[in-house]
C-alpha cells in the first residue's frame, strides 16, 4: 500500500474544503493525492437496445463534460500545490466506486466531505460519507 490519499471530489463548496484539507494532509505525510470524481450511474434500468445505445452515447458526453468542467479546473488549481496529484473519473455507485479506486490505486486512506451535490437522494438512501465509512477498505476522513 502506497502513501496515497483518494479525495472524493464533486465540485461542491464542501469538496473544495475537503480538497484543501487533503492537500495539507498530503504535505504533512509526504503523500500524493488522487482526485476522484464519480458520476452516479445505476445499472438497474431496463432499456431497449436503442435506449442502451443512446445511454452509452450520453455516458461518453457526461464523462467529457465532467473532465472539462470539474476535474480539469481542479487539476490546474493543484499544479503548484507541491503535492503529486493524479485523477480518476468513473461511473458507478459513488461509495462503491470510490472503494474500487482506493484498491486500484493502492491508497492508504480516503477523504470525503460530509455533504456534497447528492441532495435529496442522500436524505432518502443515506450519504456517500456514511456509506463509505462502513465499506471502505482503508481509513476514511470525513471533512465537515
Amino acid at each position: 500500500m502506497s502513501n496515497k490519499i483518494v479525495v472524493g471530489y464533486d465540485g461542491s463548496e464542501s469538496a473544495h474544503a475537503t480538497l484543501d484539507f487533503a492537500v495539507g494532509l498530503a504535505k504533512a505525510q509526504g503523500a500524493s493525492i488522487v482526485v476522484a470524481h464519480v458520476l452516479e450511474w445505476s445499472p438497474y434500468s431496463f432499456l431497449t437496445p436503442n435506449e442502451l445505445e443512446e445511454r452509452h452515447k450520453r455516458r461518453g458526453e457526461e464523462l467529457d463534460r465532467a473532465e472539462k468542467a470539474i476535474l480539469g479546473p481542479v487539476m490546474k488549481k493543484l499544479e503548484n500545490s507541491g503535492v503529486p496529484v493524479t485523477k480518476a473519473l468513473r461511473y458507478g455507485g459513488i461509495a462503491d466506486t470510490l472503494c474500487d479506486i482506493v484498491k486500484a490505486e493502492g491508497a492508504s486512506q480516503v477523504v470525503v466531505g460530509r455533504t456534497g451535490n447528492s441532495g435529496l437522494s442522500s436524505r432518502i438512501f443515506g450519504s456517500v460519507a456514511g456509506s463509505l465509512a462502513q465499506i471502505s477498505p482503508v481509513p476514511v476522513t470525513i471533512v465537515p
